[in-house]
């Protein structure tokens, strides 16, 4: 090479040389700096100054975890709290990256380590998303609890992701939800506006991002949700499963208040978090809903305007259209959100569409009284994992359409939990049935029943769902017994019938409960309740709330019909009275041919 070509060689060198690389910008969620450890990348709202604001100005405290490499768009999660709690409850790790005890693997790190990018947000009004007093800055005004309303919790966790999608962090077609309790309740509703927004006027609009790039959940894993708020604080016992639920079914007419859970959720959510003054929003009154409800009979027009917000925005049953595929699962012994909520969404679907992605999982876990074995709430989380990984990132296999997963019920607490039992649908759960009719007539009173036995079975009282009590029989309160010779499995709700003559000043209410009996002591297995019209006559029929347990050959079972379970469900004002004739009961089995 001469001379000239050389030197013109190595000047071109020396201009390619100057030319700056460019380098990839690390990801940075909402803006925030990515903290390496545990293996993934965890991305935390650090102070009250990163707070991302809601569309409508309320800053959310929020987290993301992202894969241990790559830039996007990447599957997302997002996990949402229960109530009265935060963000934390489904991270692994503080927001320094320090561990943090008892995660279960439904968590941020466990999903990040599988390829997810996951979000854990503090629903606004609870958590540092003005929840806290001192998170309370400026545009936390009116940031105050809309009890996962549709048009402000729910909207926020789709504002959320939306803007992750413009970051190009999230494919907006391969996004998933869970959540526990009030979570679960959200990432419901999540699934069934599937890719609308609900608008604070109510109405509907597509689902974008704030540059408009179209989104759309895929599945749903809701753990221990609502799907009708309605019908869980004020249950009327008029739903049975096997057939759709009507749309004015859980407030025609008005049910009875489960009422230690009302006061509780009030108090958990006054201590931890912002609830609205009195009258500020009448979408969000929750001091005003409960001394309503308090007051007790007669419920009027009012009480309807309460249950119609309950049920067009806080839960998912009102909404209409077909959900992205859905897994919920829910606790025989919860006696806040019975399997009765899961079975609303089941039935209403599987009634439009047999082939719908639906399944659904059963034990004993949950809410009060449930036991939640360490072994039972790994299980469903494994469960809600695989489920996920099935529609996001196509590992493993989709469950079949309808199938239904259940463990039983066992005592001790200290046995675990037995089965699982799996059948290709509800119905085939239980393909036996085990009836039993008294006869003449009983009476059952507003006065009956043993108010000590009350206060021994409130699940807020921390009424354990293997407690027994002395075998007793209650005054004014009617009763079946069940005739079995051999074990049998009781798996699913059962069915309460009678002819009834009621009488007096009041609404009344039928509480049911069914008792197992054995050595001279009783355990609470089911329960549930029925409201009575004014002098309500002729043939009733509803269901318990359900369970699964084993009952062993030789042991008592009984159902109890009484007028008042308090304190947990609310005593009705006034007296009234029941002439209870033919009264039977059918528990669903297991076993083709119980008995």
């Amino acid at each position: 090479m001469s001379a000239g070509l050389r030197a013109a060689a190595l000047a071109a060198l020396f201009v390619v040389m100057s030319v700056p690389v460019a380098v990839a910008a690390p990801p940075d969620p909402f803006g925030h700096p990515c903290l390496p450890t545990a293996g993934v990348r965890f991305c935390p709202t650090v102070d009250l100054a990163q707070r991302v604001p809601a569309f409508d100005g309320v800053p959310l405290d929020v987290d993301v975890t992202l894969p241990p490499a790559g830039d996007g768009p990447f599957p997302a999660v997002v996990l949402l709290h229960g109530y009265s709690q935060s963000k934390e409850t489904f991270l692994a790790l503080n927001a320094d990256g320090t561990p943090r005890p008892g995660s279960a693997g439904l968590d941020n790190v466990a999903l990040a380590q599988r390829g997810y990018l996951v979000v854990n947000p503090s629903a606004r009004g609870f958590g540092r998303s003005c929840g806290a007093p001192s998170s309370r800055t400026a545009g936390c005004e009116r940031g105050w609890i809309h009890l996962a309303d549709q048009r402000y919790e729910v909207r926020d966790v789709q504002d959320l992701l939306g803007r992750l999608v413009d970051q190009g962090l999230v494919a907006p077609d391969r996004i998933g939800a869970s959540g526990i309790s009030y979570g679960g309740g959200q990432s419901l509703a999540l699934a069934f506006l599937r890719d609308r927004i609900r608008e604070p006027e109510g109405f509907y609009r597509p689902w974008t991002s704030p540059r408009g790039t179209p989104l759309r959940l895929a599945v749903a894993a809701p753990v221990i949700p609502w799907a009708d708020l309605a019908s869980a604080l004020l249950p009327n016992g008029r739903f049975r499963d096997g057939r759709a639920p009507g749309t004015t079914e859980s407030r025609d007419p008005v049910g009875v208040p489960i009422r230690s859970f009302i006061d509780l959720l009030y108090n958990a959510g006054a201590a931890t978090g912002f609830v609205a003054p009195a009258g500020a929003d009448p979408g969000a009154d929750l001091a005003a809903w409960r001394t309503r409800t308090a007051q007790g009979e007669p419920l009027g027009a009012d009480v309807d305007r309460i249950l119609d917000e309950l049920y067009t925005f806080h839960g998912a049953l009102a909404i209409p259209g077909t959900p992205a595929p859905l897994r919920i699962s829910n606790g025989w012994t919860d006696d806040l959100f019975p399997v009765s909520q899961a079975l609303r969404v089941y039935d209403r679907i599987r009634a439009a569409n047999r082939t719908a992605p639906i399944t659904l999982g059963f034990a004993d876990f949950g809410h009060p009284r449930g036991t939640n074995k360490p072994t039972t709430t790994a299980a469903e989380a494994r469960a809600n994992v695989a489920f996920l990984d099935a529609y996001l990132r196509g590992v493993g296999t989709r469950p079949r359409p309808g199938s239904v997963t259940a463990l039983l019920q066992t005592c001790p607490a200290s046995r675990p939990d037995a089965g699982p039992v799996a059948a290709a649908s509800w119905t085939a759960l239980h393909p036996g049935a085990l009836s039993t009719r008294a006869d003449g007539g009983q009476l059952v009173t507003s006065a009956g029943g043993d108010p000590q036995l009350g206060r021994e079975f409130d699940p807020v009282s921390g009424a354990a769902s293997c407690k027994t009590v002395r075998t007793a029989r209650s005054r004014d309160t009617a009763s079946v017994r069940v005739r079995h010779r051999r074990a049998f499995t009781y798996l699913g709700r059962a069915t309460v019938a009678a002819r009834i003559r009621a009488s007096g000043s009041a609404y009344g209410q039928l509480a049911a409960r069914l008792w197992e009996e054995r050595g001279g002591r009783q355990r609470l297995i089911d329960r549930g309740v029925y409201r009575l019209t004014r002098n309500q006559r002729g043939d009733v029929r509803f269901q318990l709330n359900g369970n699964g347990y084993r009952f062993a050959a030789g042991t008592g079972v009984r159902l109890e019909l009484l007028g008042s379970d308090a304190p947990y469900f609310q005593r009705t004002k006034g007296a009234f009275r029941v002439r209870v004739e033919d009264l039977s009961v059918t528990l669903p089995t297991r076993e083709r041919r119980p008995g």
